[in-house]
């Protein structure tokens, strides 16, 4: 009979085979390609000490292609809780030395059980993926453990914060989980997320293409707006989601969390006052304005390569975490196409989601026209942005810094869809057009030049200001440019116990 020396030895030696993993010689490969092993990754996701396994020796139960004989403790993925600033968090993390990171069914029994755990519990999950994909030895079962994940992300959507990290190649099955959740975190020159390879790809349609144009890190953070953050490296990417995490709240049921506010509330900045130019095709950038009047000056943008006509992202005021959507003037005018109001909208409706006040700063001449915008359809993809800010509950707050054209003032959180507070600069013109463009139509070619210039200048002195909105009662103040920290603080203060239910419904039919 074993000795309890002998029987502590056995553990040990277990727990020293599980943080293995696939062995020095895969780990050291691993770090040879700039890449940290998933439970290095965890050490610099949580506050030190504080994470704890689960599942730590679970193992495949596969016997197809001799896998009986070739198991390894953990089976490739990391999992368990910990804390980042002192709050709860439940993680996995999968471990590409072993089977290259591939699901198994004891793999997504794993993550199942943690994603359990957070829902219960209304604690966010962070995924730090690793993987090639379906375990190709287990067939149905590895793809059965997909659908259950898939699943429950779906569940936990809205309801606990998820955040999927892509730390290594991605593919197939393993893309469609981060793909529900709430942010993707990529790692410049690392990670990859496709559905197909590069080698599926050359073999159907005969595209030749790297992985790296294919799904590499600014490919999805530029291109196709599947990303929201890219990182330098694994550690930079590990504080990132430290630093996002600091603006969201544990789950549906909570209120973000507040910090210390030492930035004093009623601070001016004079430069605002000249910061908009009195020529209205005179860009400038939304930044300038977003920055100087958040706490620290600090705004943590989200997607910021993706879509740069609108700007959007978390900041604080008075120590409370805002969510911040903006028109980018500097860019295509500030214009809405069909990429910024899908961004715009997702962020929209993940702010509501988990309680977080939207501030939106309004320069925005119209939707842009064009046959490509047309045949891509702009008008089922701008009702997206519509429709996610009519249907949030949240405190609105908007500001109209210069341009609120047409249909594109409604959809910029107006008055008219639910927004509590509405101010404007004395530089905004809120109108259904621009002065040249409304000339044009009213007179439709019958005067001459000198007729005209005037007709644009009557045209501009009646509707290219707020007076007309503010005389309606659209808009509910309008401010000295110096003062909209002040300001947006007094809303949101004003705000702060805002009640409003939408009518009961199993859930809206959002035009996908």
């Amino acid at each position: 009979m074993a000795s309890l020396e002998e029987k502590i030895k056995a553990f040990e030696e277990k727990n020293r085979m599980a943080d293995l993993g696939g062995g020095a010689e895969r780990i050291e490969r691993q770090h040879k390609a700039g890449r940290k092993t998933a439970r290095e990754r965890i050490h610099d996701l949580l506050d030190p000490g504080t994470f704890v396994e689960m599942d730590k020796f679970m193992t495949h139960r596969a016997t197809d292609f001799n896998m009986q004989k070739n198991k390894i403790l953990g089976d490739g993925v990391v999992s368990g809780y910990g804390k980042i600033d002192g709050r709860l968090v439940y993680v996995f993390a999968q471990d590409f030395t072993v089977f290259g990171g591939t699901l198994s069914r004891a793999n997504a029994d794993k993550i199942v059980k943690i994603m359990k755990l957070a829902m219960k519990m209304g604690a966010p999950v962070i995924g730090l993926n690793d993987s090639g994909g379906a375990r190709i030895q287990e067939g149905v079962q590895s793809l059965a453990g997909y659908a259950d994940i898939f699943f429950l992300n779906t569940k936990a959507s809205g309801v606990i914060p998820q955040i999927s990290a892509i730390m290594g190649p991605c593919a197939g099955g393993a893309v469609y989980s981060p793909a529900i959740t709430d942010f993707i975190f990529m790692v410049k020159q690392s990670s990859y997320m496709f559905v197909t390879g590069p080698d599926v790809i050359k073999t159907v349609t005969h595209e030749e293409v790297t992985k790296e144009e294919l799904g590499g890190a600014m490919t999805h953070n530029a291109k196709s707006g599947v990303a929201h953050f890219t990182g330098e490296d694994d550690e930079h990417t590990m504080q990132m989601i430290r630093e996002l995490m600091g603006f969201l709240p544990s789950n549906n049921m909570e209120d973000p969390p507040r910090k210390p506010c030492t930035d004093d509330i009623k601070r001016e900045e004079p430069a605002l006052d000249t910061i908009v130019p009195i020529d209205p095709n005179k860009p400038y950038d939304m930044r300038d304005i977003i920055c100087p009047v958040v706490d620290n000056k600090n705004f943590f943008e989200v997607q910021p390569h993706y879509a740069q006509n609108i700007i959007v992202g978390f900041a604080r005021i008075g120590g409370r975490p805002v969510g911040i959507i903006a028109n980018q003037p500097s860019m295509l005018a500030g214009v809405l196409d069909i990429n910024s109001s899908v961004k715009a909208a997702r962020f929209v409706r993940f702010c509501d989601a988990f309680n977080i006040p939207l501030i939106t700063f309004e320069d925005v001449p119209g939707f842009l026209p064009g046959t490509e915008q047309e045949f891509g359809g702009i008008i089922k993809h701008g009702a997206k942005l519509l429709y996610a800010y009519s249907e949030a509950t949240v405190p609105k707050i908007t500001v109209i810094t210069r341009k609120a054209y047409g249909g594109a003032y409604d959809v910029m959180s107006s008055k008219h869809i639910g927004a509590d507070v509405n101010l404007a600069y004395p530089t905004a013109e809120i109108a259904v057009m621009g002065p040249d463009g409304a000339v044009n139509i009213l007179y439709r070619n019958k005067l001459n030049d000198e007729e005209k210039a005037k007709a644009v200048e009557e045209y501009k002195q009646t509707f290219a200001n707020p007076y007309k909105a503010a005389e309606l009662g659209y808009i509910d103040e309008i401010i000295y440019p110096r003062q909209t920290r002040q300001k947006l603080w007094q809303a949101l203060e004003m705000t702060e116990t805002k009640s409003e239910q939408n009518p009961p419904k199993k859930h809206g039919n959002i035009p996908l």
